[in-house]
């Protein structure tokens, strides 16, 4: 460097000359908008050199913003996800507990409810085998439990004890290909007899002829005919009907096993129920009017329960017959329905019925209906009164009968001495 400068002094000395006087030439000349041409030149020459530095450094600081506050949301969204987590578990928990005891509370209900003596047992463990179908409970002979006993839940019944060990009993599901329970239909009363189906969770009922009446959605309940089951619980719903050779086949989905099975019910001492009758069905939105009102002079019956007797179109030869029986009974004090009481003869003439006397004086030459008797009487028949009812002629000697005795108009008549 001391080299070049000593051969080139007065180049170099003309230079920074030239340099200087440039400088003081720029900093005295000034542009338009009263600018110094020195400070354009230098604003120029460093406006690039700054732009460069400047993104240099939001790189540069951004960079490690980004990787700090990333490395803050990761740590962050760690810690969230494990309280989610523990939020899932504590739920899980909640909603486990929850059941169970909607569960107990449903089975006190039950147990309250029904007239059988029944002892609360819990499913702890199910049989070997993929397709097992016995499960195991925690309530054995300790407690009272026997082989053969039933197993039930609020919603059907679950199966039969099979085995019963001191801490722990065997049940056999109704699924079962092995099992069978006599069951009765809700509607039409047909009885069968429910097995375990083809699938895992279907009920078959056997022993139903084609000619007997099932309906899909119909219930089955037992029968009690088994000598398991008390009679009147619900066994399952009829999914599929179809005729067979002489058997139907019918599918049904057994109710006690839709839900999970964890709680049961061992029934010590069954109680036979009746089956509940079929719900009518609803009409839904159909309107329909009232009955119309009777017409004017006739009677609808409704106070007696029977035709009017002004009505004709409703009487029949049955409705006659049946207001003669009535007649006869109550003429030798016989009440239908009532145990005790001395059987009516119905052998002998009802009563006439009274007709209405014409007020005195009216003036009416007409005779009184004689509904009594009637004009073609055959020989030998007392006469009747057709105001009383009674018959004219005295009746015959008769031997005395036990109590009640009859009246003579409810003695059945016998043949007039004829005249000599």
């Amino acid at each position: 460097m001391e080299i070049l400068l000593s051969r080139f002094r007065n180049l170099t000395v003309l230079l920074i000359l030239v340099v200087a006087q440039l400088v003081l030439l720029a900093y005295q000349v000034k542009t338009a908008d009263d600018l110094p041409l020195i400070r354009v030149w230098a604003v120029t020459a460093v406006t690039p050199v700054a732009s460069a530095l400047e993104a240099v450094r939001e790189t540069t600081v951004g960079f490690f913003r980004d990787y700090f506050l990333l490395k803050q949301a990761q740590e962050e969204n760690r810690r969230l996800k494990a309280e989610i987590g523990q939020l899932k578990l504590s739920n899980h928990h909640l909603k486990a507990e929850l059941e169970t005891i909607e569960r107990t509370q449903s089975l006190a209900e039950f147990r309250s409810r029904t007239p059988s003596k029944t002892l609360l047992a819990r499913v702890i463990m199910s049989g070997t085998g993929t397709d097992s179908k016995v499960v195991f409970l925690d309530r054995g002979s300790g407690s009272g439990v026997k082989k053969g006993m039933a197993v039930i839940t609020p919603d059907g019944i679950v199966g039969r004890v099979i085995n019963s060990y001191p801490t722990a009993s065997q049940v056999l599901l109704v699924t079962d290909p092995s099992f069978a329970a006599g069951v009765v239909s809700q509607k039409g009363r047909v009885r069968g007899t429910l097995k375990g189906g083809p699938g895992r969770h279907t009920c078959i009922v056997d022993h139903v002829q084609n000619e007997e009446k099932v309906e899909v959605g119909e219930w089955f309940y037992t029968s009690g005919d088994d000598r398991v089951f008390p009679k009147g619980l619900p066994a399952g719903q009829v999914r599929s009907v179809r005729e067979g050779k002489t058997l139907k086949e019918i599918v049904v989905a057994p109710s006690g096993l839709q839900s999970s099975l964890e709680e049961v019910l061992i029934v010590l001492e069954g109680v036979h129920q009746e089956i509940p009758q079929a719900p009518a069905p609803s009409e839904g939105d159909i309107y329909l009017l009232p009955p119309p009102p009777p017409d004017a002079g006739e009677s609808d019956g409704s106070a007696s329960g029977q035709p009017g007797a002004n009505d004709s179109r409703l009487r029949t030869d049955a409705d006659e017959l049946l207001q003669r029986y009535q007649r006869i009974g109550e003429a030798q004090g016989h009440v239908y329905g009532k145990h005790g009481t001395r059987p009516p003869d119905f052998n002998l003439r009802p009563p006439a019925q009274t007709a209405p006397v014409p007020p005195q004086g009216s003036g009416s030459q007409t005779a009184p209906p004689r509904t009594g008797a009637s004009p073609s009487a055959l020989p030998g028949t007392p006469a009747t009164d057709g105001r009383t009812g009674t018959s004219t002629q005295p009746a015959p000697v008769r031997r005395p009968a036990p109590p009640p005795t009859p009246s003579p108009a409810e003695r059945k008549p016998e043949a007039s001495p004829q005249p000599r």
